[in-house]
């Protein structure tokens, strides 16, 4: 165990946790929630900002990649830092840094203000978020310890649903400046909570001297480049574009780095040979598909519901949050479930609802709106969460207790990797599909239909007649044709979605679950 944890709970430790131990729960789902927010919360307002600040669109995405770019980055690194710094101090730097760039990005007026911020942000967002499950393995007994992971896994879901209709709405009554500056009040409780919760404890600064540099230098180069190439990627054309050849190169270069790390004597700065352990191996791979799904589903049902029923950014909101609440309601009602029914059968059935709701999305219609997400994003949070919390006790369950804080790290990395290559995938795959029914309709017209050749003519009139009108009742049909191939991309992109979650279920066989009695999760 690290210098920076609480005492490990024993089998002398009370069957209930007391007061403290409790609010440092809170402080850690607290943390954890605010970092998870502010991954999406500037999506809606984004139009907004980039005209305050003079950024264009393409330049706007940096955004959100930088924030994500960090966040992947630290990540791998918390249980090294936590080990240096100790758990206390470690989340009260990462609770005043995310206070102070959250208001640097609230003031900024240029791009590189503004990038600078939410690279910081997401920098001391990626430390809160494991941390969290780390409270949880330290303070709480194991009886209890199902209960906070429940209270973790909500805010995971809950994060990324309600940021887009948070930043929306404070942008639409207040400023999107308040999208920033709301994380003030959070973070100064957050600190309270720490002070009052958490013990102080010696961190270990032979860390610094012993540390895997070649492991750290090729985290940040490898995971960097690559979170980069798959947020850029598509726009770039792929490897036709200079820029990916060029991270492409660096990430191949970072990944060499951190294998020398794991070869070279003394202890790697993330342990990678956990995952020659199957339990672990197959959990971490069942949870970069959930990354998949959740990232996918919440920038797949926006997009259509922007392009298609004309939803502005808080409608879109508002249909996803029921994701949100049904995830929340879900991991209230696991610890019960947990008691009853295997751990495997959990999560075999919560990909299955998975599957179910992908499936429940792939009708769509050019005159679909918000209420033909509803099961799906119902579904959704169920079976995400019902599979998110039980994938996250095998993986800890997996490996021994010393070596939990590198699970519990690469738990959340897949997760957000995850993200990175389905919104990558989807988004080539989606405009192939879309080319291809482009096309495939437009060959089916036939050009002596008498019917399409009349609907023509009146369209033509409709526009002002002549050569004019002509072109004009041309190029609508194309556009309906477009939005015809646009909805049937859709169906697609939910069909492959259903279709790999499916054939990745059978993974659930190589689960192991905890032992009876044993601790659902353990301490760094």
């Amino acid at each position: 165990m690290s210098g920076g944890s609480a005492p490990p709970v024993s089998a002398s430790t009370p069957v209930r946790a007391d007061l403290a131990a409790w609010l440092a729960v809170a402080a850690g789902t607290l943390g954890a929630f605010m970092a998870m927010l502010d991954t999406s919360i500037v999506s809606a307002s984004l139009p907004v900002i980039q005209g305050e600040i003079g950024a264009t669109p393409s330049e706007g995405t940096w955004l959100n990649t930088s924030y994500l770019l960090a966040e992947v980055v630290v990540i791998p690194l918390v249980v090294w830092l936590e080990r240096m710094l100790s758990l206390r101090r470690l989340l009260l730097i990462a609770a005043v840094g995310f206070t102070g760039f959250s208001v640097l990005c609230g003031f900024a007026v240029d791009l590189t203000t503004m990038i600078a911020g939410r690279f910081g942000q997401g920098l001391a967002g990626g430390a809160l978020i494991p941390t969290a499950l780390t409270i949880v393995a330290t303070r709480l007994p194991p009886s209890q310890q199902s209960l906070g992971i429940a209270m973790f896994a909500a805010t995971a879901l809950l994060g990324p649903v309600l940021g887009p209709l948070a930043g929306g709405w404070l942008t639409e009554n207040f400023s999107w400046h308040f999208a920033f500056f709301i994380n003030v009040p959070i973070c100064l409780g957050l600190i309270v909570l720490l002070f009052a919760s958490l013990p102080k404890a010696p961190g270990d600064w032979h860390e610094l001297r012993n540390a895997d540099w070649f492991g750290v230098a090729g985290m940040v180069v490898g995971l960097g480049s690559i979170t980069v190439l798959l947020e850029k990627g598509h726009r770039e054309r792929w490897f036709e574009s200079a820029l990916i050849r060029q991270l492409a190169i660096a990430s191949a270069i970072g990944f060499i780095m951190i294998a020398i790390g794991q070869l070279r004597p003394g202890r790697p700065v993330l342990k990678l040979s956990l995952l020659l352990n199957p339990t672990l191996a197959a959990a971490i791979v069942l949870m970069t598909l959930m990354g998949v799904l959740l990232f996918g589903s919440m920038f797949s049902i926006p997009q259509f519901l922007a392009a298609v029923a004309g939803y502005n950014a808080i409608q879109s909101g508002q249909v996803l949050f029921t994701c949100g609440v049904a995830a929340v309601v879900s991991s209230l009602l696991y610890p019960l479930l947990i008691s009853r029914v295997d751990i495997r059968i959990v999560v075999a059935v919560a990909f299955l609802v998975a599957v179910t709701a992908t499936l429940s999305a792939s009708n769509l219609t050019s005159q679909s709106a918000g209420s033909a997400f509803f099961v799906m994003t119902i579904f959704l949070g169920v079976g995400m969460t019902l599979s998110g919390i039980p994938l996250q006790q095998v993986a800890i369950s997996a490996v021994a207790p010393e070596d939990a804080g590198e699970s519990t790290c690469l738990f959340v990395i897949s997760r957000n990797l995850g993200g990175s290559i389905g919104l990558a995938g989807m988004a080539s795959f989606q405009d192939q599909r879309m080319e291809f029914h482009h096309w495939q309709m437009q060959a089916s017209l036939g050009a002596n239909d008498p019917a399409l050749q009349q609907q023509l003519s009146d369209m033509a009139t409709q526009m002002g007649g002549g050569t004019a009108g002509a072109e004009a009742a041309y190029r609508m049909l194309d556009g309906r044709v477009m939005l015809e191939a646009l909805v049937m991309s859709f169906n697609d992109l939910f069909q492959v979605l259903a279709l790999v979650t499916l054939a990745v279920s059978p993974l659930v066989l190589f689960i192991r679950p905890p032992p009876p009695g044993s601790p659902t999760m353990a301490m760094h």
